[in-house]
């Protein structure tokens, strides 16, 4: 018991092994002098100074886990919400190409200079030269390369130059469903498409998308544009040396075009040497391959074709081809991408062109309003095969847009006679009086004689040139000259249903307009086209079998044909026919209007023509090898109203024999050049051969050369005294009236059929059967 005063107290005595209590756990502060390092659950001491400032391992723990869990599910969610689009209309856009029949470049059409092309037409050397420029682990690695990404990022922030980082995937998947802008939101599409894309489709798939949607500088959109824009020549034909260039374009494809910038030339040859050295490091090329290459100089550039020139109506007159042979309608030739092969040859073209610029557009001058109506048109055809192989649509497609080859309203004028003597031979047809129809029956060619049916007089009666009247005249001879009255009465003689049929055998079409059964069909107030035309005298050049004209080749879409209908050829006329109507047009060449054509130095049968007025002049004429028509027609360029062509090229007339002819022969002479000259093996009606009479006032001597000055080759010189009709009973004939220089034999007169009075003078008249027709 403690004493009193004293204080008792409660301390508990100190146990032995017992620390004291860290103050930390919430015991008493430890006196001065006592460790507080540990408490009995282990503590560890308070940070202090800098460290307080670090995270815990538990707090980058917990970081990084919360960042794993974000970007798994940034992941999953951008994967599931990000569908692969359609490819924009940038990358399916493409230019459809159109060449010769040699495969060489005629034209394109559209703004997009691309043709895609199947992975297997690029040679392998090529493939493998793209894959070392900008892939080289391409078939081995995934869709991304985030090591790429993040060395390219490195590269160009230190400053060695802008490099990419995205795989030939995600290239190909920026070319073709995104675009080209620089955006964060691009590059997260184009990751997750890339990855999906790369699970949906094989990388052959991808890596051909690729070279069909890359640029390549010079307008060059994939890698067969680019062959054709650098080297001329389709990717089939490029090699590993020409593919390692292209290949270094994928990188700065205008800086190294060496032509446009030759400065470049040092840093293109670099990027040329890192492909190929690529190329031996993946075992793709041997050093000795390797070391024998040397840099292939690109070509120059050359402007896109566009549609000037002949192009344009080319690329028209093959449109309307396909579309009317159901081929491709002109909506899905629309959307791009065919490459056409047309008939047409090179050689040929050219010479066409140049013998339409030498006779008639040299001579144009700005100082006579004539000159600006003159249009031409002209078609070649190989009558075996019925290919054109040259057309002359007019002097510039961006100019004159309508094809003077292939329009319909233009008379064809006399060129159409030769399918009446042929009808005549074909129906074994025969005069008024029952004589056989030959190229020796004597005809009346009185001007103005009325034409004789079953029944009498039809009531039409066609003049002749400068109302001329020939009285009797061989077939043959009326053939050389033109005469209107004979063939107008030989049509009634063979039936004028019978010669429509025989001209739509031959390639007339049917719906051709004033193409009508009566006896004016003979002087051609029917408008075909001059490649219609074409077609009509091929038969005759072919012994009388006729096929559909042909423009096109072969067609292909991204590398598949596209199948032709097959040309297909029937006899439309007997061999005689075709072969006797050819031996009156070799006269026409040599004693007739058509003497200007002997300048082709070939065995030639042709007819002159001229539309009613003067409104166009044609020449349709043949060697066995090749059909060519040329016409020359008149039209205001402002109106669209057609336009005689008196004054043209300071002539006083244009008619068939003049320039159309000259025309003809030029252009026969270079197109043929280097061929052997082989005359025609005819097949004659029998008759055929015997020599024809000499009417009284003509000549056995060929008349003069065909100029356009008055009087022409159409024109006789003398005028012949009437004499008894031998096809009819002949009508009375007064003497030639006085009328200006300047008509011609091969015009229309009368060609309502109503009536004997055509109006005198000119036989020009047609009654007002025909208004103007002009496609604007």
């Amino acid at each position: 018991m403690p004493d009193a005063g004293e204080t008792v107290s409660h301390e508990q005595p100190e146990q032995p092994g017992w620390p004291p209590r860290d103050p930390t756990a919430g015991g008493a502060p430890t006196p001065e002098g006592t460790p507080g390092t540990q408490g009995a659950r282990g503590k560890r001491p308070r940070r202090t100074g800098w460290r307080r400032a670090l995270p815990t391992w538990r707090m980058v723990l917990g970081a990084v886990l919360i960042v794993l869990l974000l970007l798994i599910g940034g992941f999953l969610a951008g994967y599931n919400l990000v569908d692969i689009p359609a490819a924009n209309s940038a990358a399916t856009k493409q230019s459809n190409v159109y060449l010769y029949s040699d495969g060489s470049e005629l034209a394109r059409d559209g703004t997009v200079n691309r043709e895609n092309v199947q992975l297997s037409q690029i040679p392998l050397g090529v493939q493998r030269a793209a894959l070392s420029a900008e892939d080289r682990d391409f078939y081995a690695e995934s869709a991304v390369d985030p090591k790429a990404m993040i060395r390219a990022a490195w590269n160009t922030v230190t400053g060695k130059g802008k490099q990419g980082g995205s795989t030939i995937t995600q290239q190909y998947v920026k070319n073709y469903y995104l675009g080209q802008e620089q955006t964060i939101s691009r590059k997260i599409n184009e990751f997750f498409i890339s990855i999906k894309l790369d699970r949906e489709e094989s990388k052959d798939d991808i890596l051909e998308g690729y070279l069909n949607t890359s640029y390549f500088g010079r307008n060059a959109y994939g890698i067969q544009a680019a062959a054709q824009a650098y080297y001329g020549k389709n990717v089939q034909d490029i090699d590993v040396p020409q593919g390692a260039y292209l290949a270094s374009l994928l990188n700065a494809p205008s800086a190294y075009d060496i032509v446009v910038h030759p400065e470049n030339r040092p840093a293109a040859e670099a990027r040329w040497n890192y492909v190929l050295d690529g190329m031996v490091k993946k075992g793709w090329l041997s050093r000795a391959e390797r070391a024998a290459m040397k840099f292939p100089v690109p070509g120059k550039a050359r402007p896109s074709s566009g549609l000037s020139g002949q192009r344009g109506y080319v690329i028209q007159a093959v449109k309307d081809f396909l579309g009317a042979t159901k081929v491709v309608d002109e909506d899905t030739l629309a959307t791009g991408g065919y490459r056409i092969t047309t008939t047409l040859q090179r050689k040929k073209q050219d010479a066409l062109v140049n013998a339409v610029d030498d006779q008639v557009n040299s001579k144009l001058s700005k100082s006579r309003a004539a000159d600006r109506n003159v249009r031409v048109g002209g078609a070649s055809v190989v009558p075996e095969t019925g290919k054109v192989v040259a057309m002359y649509g007019g002097i510039d497609y961006t100019k004159q847009y309508v094809n003077n080859a292939t329009r319909r309203d233009y008379q064809v004028g006399s060129t159409f006679k030769p399918y009446v003597f042929a009808s005549a031979v074909e129906n074994d047809s025969t005069t008024q009086d029952g004589r056989p129809i030959t190229p020796n029956t004597v005809y009346d060619g009185t001007n103005h004689r009325m034409v004789q049916g079953p029944d009498g007089p039809t009531g039409y009666s066609p003049g002749n040139e400068d109302d001329t009247s020939y009285g009797d005249i061989p077939v043959s001879t009326a053939t050389d000259k033109s005469v209107n009255s004979v063939f107008a009465q030989m049509a009634e003689d063979v039936g004028p249903a019978k010669v429509e049929q025989t001209a739509i055998d031959l390639g007339i079409p049917r719906s051709t307009p004033d193409l009508t059964p009566t006896p004016s069909i003979a002087l051609g107030p029917s408008t075909a086209s001059v490649l219609d035309m074409t077609e009509a005298y091929a038969s005759l050049a072919g012994h009388g079998r006729h096929g559909t004209y042909t423009l096109v080749e072969a067609i292909t879409k991204n590398g598949q044909n596209l199948s032709l209908p097959k040309n297909q050829t029937e006899q439309a006329i007997s061999r005689q026919a075709a072969d006797t109507t050819t031996s009156i047009l070799q006269s026409v060449v040599e004693n007739g209007t058509g003497s200007a054509a002997q300048s082709s130095g070939r065995p030639s049968a042709g007819k002159t023509g001229t539309a009613e007025d003067d409104k166009a002049a044609w020449f349709a004429g043949y060697t066995p090898d090749l059909a060519t028509v040329v016409s020359v027609m008149g039209q205001d360029p402002t109106s669209a109203v057609q336009k005689p062509l008196y004054g043209a090229l300071g002539l006083p007339r244009i008619n068939g024999g003049g320039p159309p002819a000259q025309i003809w022969g030029q252009y026969t002479a270079a197109a043929l050049k280097g061929s052997e000259a082989t005359p025609f093996d005819l097949d004659l009606q029998p008759g055929a051969e015997q020599e024809p009479p000499i009417g009284p006032g003509e000549s056995s001597e060929p008349p003069s050369d065909t100029g356009s000055s008055a009087p022409s080759s159409d024109e006789p010189s003398t005028v012949p005294t009437p004499e008894p009709t031998a096809s009819g009973p002949a009508e009375p004939s007064a003497p030639p009236a006085e009328t200006p220089t300047g008509e011609n034999p091969d015009v229309i007169g009368g060609l309502t059929g109503g009536g004997g009075d055509n109006g005198g003078g000119d036989g020009n008249t047609n009654g007002g059967l025909r208004g103007e027709n002009v496609i604007p």
